[in-house]
């Protein structure tokens, strides 16, 4: 099993927490939703002597992808997305960022769906489907070692808002179910904002739940 390390930063105007997964075997690196600030995600990857391998996106709003596309050119790296998502990294109204400042689109090099396999940077990574926050929301499992990476769906004690664009009420309660149910309770979340979390206790205390 590989060596995890894990970092993150707290980046852009709603404080998005970017995750940095690395493999301390090979020094492999995977940054999850990088929020803004490519400048900043560089030198920290300098700083820990690392090799990207990809990025990661949970969603396409507009404050977990700011960065992602300088990223992407500065190391030579894919970008990977939910299916769905596609569609909201491309269209600046529902990724938000007309509505905070400049319109910004994008497109990822990869799409994924609901129970793909990953095997990026030494790690087994699965894809999970969790619509609500929006339509392709999805979490990044990493089950040898139980470590979700969870974006705007579970927080904790709370989720993701569901008042924007493609967002659903009765999808998010139905992705919180799916994690409480399908995961084990020891898995560390680790969320798109504010403080890290375990199943353990969102099943405890999550208002989902």
């Amino acid at each position: 099993m590989a060596q995890m390390k894990v970092e993150y930063l707290v980046l852009g105007m709603v404080s998005t927490n970017c995750w940095l997964i690395q493999n301390t075997d090979t020094m492999e690196l995977i940054f999850i939703d990088p929020a803004d600030n490519a400048k900043e995600l560089i030198r920290h990857a300098e700083r820990l002597e690392a090799k990207p391998a990809a990025i990661l996106l949970t969603h396409g709003h507009f404050d977990h992808i700011l960065a992602a596309d300088e990223l992407r050119k500065h190391f030579d790296i894919p970008v990977y997305v939910q299916e769905l998502d596609e569609e909201v990294l491309e269209d600046p109204a529902l990724n938000l960022s007309g509505n905070w400042g400049t319109a910004y689109s994008m497109q990822a090099d990869h799409q994924v769906k609901d129970k793909d396999e990953l095997e990026i940077a030494g790690f087994r990574i699965r894809v999970l489907h969790t619509p609500g926050h929006t339509q392709g929301s999805c979490c990044y499992y990493f089950p040898d070692e139980q470590v979700l990476v969870s974006g705007d769906t579970l927080f904790a004690q709370s989720y993701g808002r569901v008042d924007f664009p493609t967002s659903s009420p009765a999808a998010m309660r139905s992705s919180i179910h799916r994690l409480l149910s399908e995961l084990p309770e020891e898995t560390a979340v680790l969320p798109g904002h504010e403080m890290t979390t375990s199943i353990a206790m969102e099943k405890r205390y999550n208002p989902l739940a």
